[in-house]
């Protein structure tokens, strides 16, 4: 493979003991410590010493379950999580340069609060806050909040006309509720704060506004009680896998998290997504549109596919996910990640299947590897998220209306 590629970007997704179902069963999980502050710092540290982009962490509004649309029964699985917003808040302050970026379920939370949430960890984390945006149509997790509800449907009904709509639906709410807590990230300049102790002057009021939101959604007046964050907007991310979420990323994100199997696939929905972006009136803005893939990283393609076997077998079932998984070397996925990238992907968010295991062979074998290719990089070149990103801090849009 040629080093000719620009560099690539590089997070991973944490998800309790691992993305494999059996992964809390192997000798180096800590299945003990999934629900303690130490296991979380610990593997954050471990990303960030690999020169990783971002963690991403996972979270719901329900228990999991091996039904994408329904509780299951399973006693053998891990179950049960801490706050994704929470655990970033208590690691932040721990690292120095690796982004932090939680998952919030946006179905069922006020933007506001996650707006005021999002923007304290990014003062925490002094400048490295992200958000992944993500919904749900699940009826069990509706009614623990009793304020909608939704008809049950089977993953087999998904392309049915009113299940599309209903997503649909679900997916224009959460492009609102984005632009609601982005609006809110500026409802407050940067010099808002005047902390004058001579004068008495903490605040000018002049600089706070009224964002006035009105929506089928929502409505919010503003402005936030939070001052805008060290990086004026914290990076916001999406997963999506079809067109209706494509459309998302294409107007409310900075990052999407696409699963294309080969590069032919990659090349077709960067191509949907830049034209969604297009549509969207963003031409001109740095998307970026990120690769997943779970992974099984060992030192001999037989060993990573003999793990995966033995884990599928302590799990009863073969494991499928909607990414592609990979079984093998940190040479072959680096070669992996390099044909996927000639197809227009900047960067890729890895699944660890054994968080003890594929996270420090991402950090220590896998980024060597990408690093003699040339095409990673060595130090940290940025303090903030959107810096490490290429992504420009914004200018509020506020203060630009008021100075017209």
């Amino acid at each position: 493979m040629s080093s000719s590629f620009s560099p690539l970007h590089l997070a991973v997704a944490l998800d309790g003991a691992g993305w494999h179902p059996a992964a809390w069963r192997e000798p180096v999980a800590r299945p003990r410590e999934l629900f303690t502050a130490r296991y979380w710092a610990d593997l954050v540290a471990e990303a960030e010493r690999g020169l990783l982009d971002f963690v991403t962490i996972e979270d719901g509004l329900g228990l999991q379950s091996s039904s994408l649309t329904e509780p299951d029964d399973r006693t053998d699985q891990v179950r049960g999580r801490l706050d994704a917003v929470l655990i970033a808040a208590r690691i932040a302050p721990l690292t120095r340069h690796i982004g932090i970026v939680p998952t919030a379920v946006t179905t069922h939370t006020e933007p506001f609060h996650l707006s005021k949430a999002i923007a304290t960890l990014d003062y925490v984390s002094t400048g490295r806050a992200g958000l992944r945006v993500q919904i749900t149509a699940r009826q069990n997790e509706a009614a623990h909040f009793g304020r909608r509800t939704f008809p049950p449907f089977r993953i087999e009904d998904y392309g049915t006309p009113a299940v599309q709509e209903a997503v649909a639906d679900l997916f224009d709410e959460a492009a609102d509720y984005v632009e609601v807590v982005r609006r809110l990230w500026d409802s407050w300049e940067d010099d808002a704060e005047i902390r004058d102790a001579v004068t008495g002057r903490f605040i000018d009021r002049e600089k706070l506004h009224y964002i006035d939101f009105e929506g089928p959604h929502f409505s919010v007046k503003g402005p936030s009680i939070t001052p805008r964050p060290p990086q004026g907007q914290p990076v916001v991310t999406a997963l999506a896998h079809a067109t209706v979420p494509y459309r998302l990323v294409g107007r409310a994100a900075d990052v999407g998290y696409v699963t294309p199997h080969d590069a032919g696939q990659a090349r077709a929905i960067v191509e949907e997504i830049r034209t969604e972006q297009s549509a969207a009136g963003r031409a001109g803005e740095l998307l970026h549109v990120f690769g997943d893939l779970v992974v099984f990283l060992d030192d001999t393609t037989s060993a990573a596919t003999a793990r995966r076997e033995r884990l599928d077998t302590l799990a009863g079932a073969e494991y499928t996910s909607d990414a592609r998984i990979f079984a093998g070397t940190a040479s072959q996925l680096a070669d992996l990640l390099q044909e996927l990238a000639s197809a227009g992907l900047s960067g890729f968010r890895l699944r660890p299947a054994v968080a003890g295991h594929d996270l420090p062979a991402i950090t220590r074998k896998l980024v060597p590897e990408l690093q003699r290719r040339g095409v990673f990089r060595r130090e940290y070149e940025a303090d903030t998220l959107r810096g490490l990103l290429g992504l420009s801090r914004p200018a509020n849009r506020y203060a630009s209306t008021a100075a017209v």
